[in-house]
């Protein structure tokens, strides 16, 4: 059994333990979360490469006591060339999910760390970034224990991957997949990180670095270019929020799916369930989960190309609609079109009360497959959520589109003085996963770490998956899962522990300063604290 991890002075969790001593490291060296976080995130980066990547996006909540929380949007847009055209020209009739017409989509992460990093200046910040890089640095030259889960993930996505240019190069060493325990080396991308430590972010999307990534990408076929690079900016925004008795909850504006992660917590909240993990818990929460999809696919893209204002769906009369139409014994038919995604969330939270919760993404497992030779950069295939064939479609792709993001990290403050981050990978099971940690926690009062332990389940596809059921660990009674299966869900039952339902975690800091921490026994990662 694990328990909760409680210390004082500051505390990270991340999917990765190497990650989390980073993390941990630049708190005890007197950096505050967000330097800890950038370090993470280029940590994270290089010892879970199936998960995350520099060429990926990012998006931030940065919460600082007393004021509003603050989201940093670092997500890359449709290259110039990308458009419906230029996939019908080359007989196409959706994005390819792999190889270099998967990546076309501008790189956006490393953007968000810099905009990270300006707000760190006002809260105390002062570590340069050569120090925060350092670890990833030194693992990416000298190699890392190659983890189960790339392995396994390595192995089932071979056929896919292993004609992708640059792909074996990175990752299948002398022509097979590594073995777990195996040491891998990134030389290529240690000397990225060294250049970005040296000549600034920047350098990524307008120097001598923006120059050598953009000759790779067009030599392997990517419509992504020079001048796409330089276009790029990350943004602040106003994240959404929602009221539940005794907090309020923020998660990420579109184009992330963060308003589906508020919209099942809000109509679950209406329907009167009085304990954890039972039939009225798992029903009630799957149910809100149909009803906040259904709001999502149909509104959810790019938020320049949206028609309708998110924060409206999580109105009380809107919430309290859907709620009403929830058949507390009866499943609503399912399945609706499914979302892919791999990702890392990580959360920080310092001795000051400074708290951050951050996700990485490439999208699918190792993203679009191209690891450009000169920086040993995987690109992301973000960019194959676009849809071709529905021009008014807020995802229809079109040139400095932002396409459709399964991320998005979760913050909640309480009225009693607690500040919560927390969040998972997983794609669709993300927001549920979001609701069944935050449930159990806040509105049942289960220790933190067990809200993060206990038995999860997952509603359509996440990484790695293909089917659209109801997924159940076997840890789950017997007696549970048949009476799911009565009230008409499609259940299937999965291995107990399994990555399937996503690698979570989540820190909460009380009003007199104590911190509690959890990782997720599914990960390879924990809550580090001192």
């Amino acid at each position: 059994m694990l328990n909760t991890v409680r210390a004082r002075r500051g505390m990270v969790t991340s999917p990765h333990h190497l990650a989390s001593e980073t993390g941990l490291r630049v708190l005890r060296e007197g950096g505050n979360a967000i330097e800890a976080m950038v370090a993470m995130a280029a940590t994270v980066a290089v010892v879970y490469p199936h998960m995350n990547g520099i060429g990926g996006d990012g998006f931030w909540l940065i919460a600082v006591p007393g004021e509003e929380p603050v989201a940093i949007e670092a997500c890359g847009k449709a290259a110039a060339l990308a458009d419906a055209g230029f996939y019908r020209e080359r007989g196409l009739a959706s994005v390819p999910t792999r190889g270099p017409l998967a990546a076309n989509t501008v790189a956006a992460t490393v953007s968000g760390w810099e905009e990270a990093l300006r707000l760190s200046s006002a809260h105390g910040g002062t570590l340069p970034l050569p120090r925060l890089l350092e670890d990833a640095i030194w693992h990416a030259a000298h190699g890392v224990p190659v983890t189960a889960s790339q392995n396994a993930l390595s192995a089932a996505k071979l056929h896919e991957l292993r004609d992708v240019p640059g792909f074996a190069d990175a990752f299948l060493p002398g022509g097979r997949v590594p073995d777990a325990g195996n040491t891998l080396r990134a030389p290529a991308l240690a000397e990225t990180l060294r250049r970005l430590g040296r000549d600034g972010i920047q350098d990524f999307y307008s120097g001598a670095l923006a120059r050598d990534i953009a000759a790779d990408l067009e030599a392997t076929g990517s419509p992504v270019r020079g001048e796409d690079l330089a276009r790029h900016q990350a943004r602040c925004r106003t994240p959404l929020s929602m009221r539940l008795p005794g907090a309020t909850l923020y998660n990420f504006p579109p184009p992330t799916q963060g308003l589906s992660s508020l919209m099942i917590l809000g109509i679950f909240d209406r329907l009167g369930v009085e304990s954890a993990d039972g039939f009225d818990h798992v029903h009630g929460l799957v149910e809100a989960t149909k009803r906040a999809f259904l709001v999502r696919d149909r509104v959810i893209g790019d938020p320049d190309a949206m028609r309708d204002m998110p924060q409206s769906f999580l109105a009380d009369e809107v919430l309290e609609r859907l709620a009403e139409g929830v058949d507390k014994s009866q499943a609503m038919p399912w399945p609706a079109p499914p979302s892919a995604g791999d990702t890392v969330w990580l959360g920080a939270i310092d001795g000051n009360g400074l708290c951050v919760s951050f996700i990485q993404s490439i999208f699918f497992e190792f993203g679009s497959g191209v690891v450009l030779p000169q920086t040993g950069i995987l690109w992301q295939n973000r960019g194959a959520g676009f849809v071709l064939n529905d021009e008014n479609s807020p995802r229809a792709l079109k040139p400095g589109r932002r396409p459709f993001h399964t991320l998005n990290p979760a913050f909640a403050r309480f009225d009693d003085g607690r500040d919560m981050v927390y969040g998972t990978m997983g794609g669709e099971g993300q927001p549920q996963t979001q609701a069944a940690v935050f449930s159990r926690y806040a509105m049942f009062g289960q220790d933190l770490q067990a809200a993060v332990t206990a038995p999860r389940w997952l509603l359509g596809r996440t990484w790695g998956e293909d089917s659209v059921t109801l997924k159940l660990e076997s840890r789950f009674p017997d007696a549970l899962i048949s009476s799911l299966r009565d009230a008409g869900h499609d259940v299937e039952v999965v291995e107990p522990f399994t990555s399937t339902m996503g690698h979570a975690g989540a820190i909460v800091r009380h009003g007199n300063g104590l911190l509690e921490g959890a990782g997720d026994p599914r990960s390879d990662g924990t809550a580090y604290a001192f």
